[in-house]
């Protein structure tokens, strides 16, 4: 190889090529800030209108960075001399072969739209929806993130959970906490009731309208079943729920109640 001719390549073709490179990294990071910027702006503004929920605001900005981001991309192409027009051409129909080939994904931000305009569930709220219950983070062009109770952040598609049922725990003001307490055969059962009545009624976060529901809900070999129902907000479900338990116990306790067993079968004698 020449080395003549492979110094005049770099000192003119190379440093040409260096330049476009440099130019389009500093392109890229001065777009992704620029593009961070415009977006928060988006939710800022979107936010201090107070029109917009914080749902719908995070999926416009979503939108908004998508787009701007594949502008950004085309900017660059056109710094290295490509040319956007044929590149957007080429895109067009990679986009058609990727839609066909991405069906399910392209049904995830379809999805995504629909729960947009239909909204069945918003950013706060405590959700049970494709198969996963918790509080919604975020809805996003192609999924849904969710926090468990126990600290999980998930991600949802966005059509698995609009095919899907989904259960909406904030919507109403009250939630029913759903217990059962048993008690030993030869308890009075109305005495354990009203016992239970008046304990839970105390506990802190129980609503009295409507008020707790405790009732005889079946029979059992070993004694009475009753169902232990206080109504609470959502915010207070598992404290309520796990006060109610604590009542439950103690209640059963000073009044003396026998633990529930399961009766021997005597053996008939012959």
């Amino acid at each position: 190889m020449d080395l003549d001719s492979v110094r005049v390549f770099v000192m003119t073709r190379g440093i040409d090529i260096g330049t476009k490179v440099i130019g389009a990294i500093v392109l890229w990071v001065v777009g992704r800030w620029a593009i961070g910027l415009i977006t928060g702006l988006l939710r800022r503004m979107l936010a201090k209108n107070g029109k917009v929920d914080e749902t719908l605001a995070h999926y416009l900005a979503s939108i908004l960075s998508t787009v701007l981001t594949l502008l950004l991309i085309l900017a660059i192409l056109q710094v290295f001399g490509v040319q956007t027009t044929s590149f957007a051409a080429l895109l067009a129909g990679l986009g058609l072969a990727i839609g066909t080939a991405w069906g399910g994904l392209l049904a995830h931000f379809a999805a995504g739209v629909f729960m947009q305009v239909l909204r069945p569930f918003k950013v706060g709220d405590f959700v049970s929806a494709g198969g996963v219950t918790g509080t919604v983070k975020e809805l996003g062009l192609f999924g849904t993130t969710i926090i468990t109770p126990d600290n999980v952040t998930t991600i949802v598609g966005n059509n698995k959970i609009f095919s899907d049922t989904i259960a909406n725990y904030s919507v109403l003001p009250v939630r029913r906490v759903e217990l059962t307490a048993k008690i030993a055969n030869g308890v009075d059962p109305i005495d354990a009731a009203n016992r239970l009545r008046a304990a839970i009624t105390r506990i802190p976060n129980v609503t009295t309208d409507p008020a707790p529901d405790i009732e005889v809900l079946s029979f059992t070999p070993e004694g009475p079943l009753l169902c232990v129902r206080p109504y609470t907000h959502n915010s207070h479900y598992w404290q309520v729920y796990f006060d109610t338990n604590r009542a439950i116990i103690e209640t059963f306790r000073e009044a003396g109640y026998p633990t529930p067993e399961t009766p021997l079968a005597r053996r008939a004698v012959g």
